[in-house]
């Protein structure tokens, strides 16, 4: 037969253990870390397309050159609020580190990769996903033909926007080239036409002396 001090001691035991399995203490953060805003430098960019796709680049630096898969994630077109250029950025999914990284420009064209109907290779001569821009060569596939082409279109659609917004600058700029132009020709009759002036001025001044002088 069990002794009842050791019945009660093991009661009391297992009581003990039930108390300190519901037991949540809470203890102060010894140093407190506020909240920071982490930029992604997307918040002065308005979002023109994304879509999720696999990215490589051409390494022609190694022996033989091959492609080199660059990272998976969400491809984007950025447009600019202010400045109005459109760039392609893309993240690596979990890490978020930036894969590509380039504005897009007029001269760039899609072209089908080894004739697939779901990738695109192009060029680009300053990629900035390395921190320092350096020309590649770059090929993105994506899950279907139609996401393809759908991506196809709005690079195509940001082309052409940026070309438009380039010869609205470069005839700015001639305008405003030509008017100070006009004015600096304005400037030089006027100051000619100054000069003119002071020279019948002084004409007449020696006249004038050389009739008193006769006088």
């Amino acid at each position: 037969m069990a002794d009842p001090k050791e019945a009660q001691d093991d009661h009391e035991a297992s009581t003990d253990n039930v108390e300190d399995s519901n037991h949540d203490p809470h203890f102060e953060p010894i140093v407190s870390l506020p909240e920071q805003d982490v930029k992604t430098l997307e918040e002065d960019e308005e979002e023109l397309f994304k879509m999720r796709a696999k990215l490589y680049r051409f390494a022609s630096e190694n022996d033989p050159p091959e492609w080199k898969e660059r990272g998976t994630g969400d491809v984007k077109l950025l447009r600019h609020k202010e400045k109005g250029s459109i760039r392609l950025l893309m993240r690596r999914d979990r890490t978020l580190k930036i894969c590509a990284n380039h504005n897009i420009m007029p001269l760039m064209e899609l072209k089908p990769n080894a004739g697939s109907d779901r990738a695109w290779v192009w060029n680009t001569h300053a990629d900035f996903a390395d921190e320092k821009p350096k020309p590649e060569m770059l090929a993105i596939r994506f899950l279907n033909a139609e996401n393809a082409q759908k991506f196809k279109m709005k690079f195509d659609e940001c082309k052409e926007e940026v070309r438009k917004s380039l010869e609205g600058s470069m005839n700015s700029a001639n305008k405003v080239a030509e008017k100070l132009e006009e004015l600096s020709v304005n400037d030089d009759k006027t100051k000619s036409s100054g000069d003119k002036k002071e020279e019948v001025k002084e004409e007449k001044k020696e006249e004038k002396a050389g009739e008193e002088e006769k006088k």
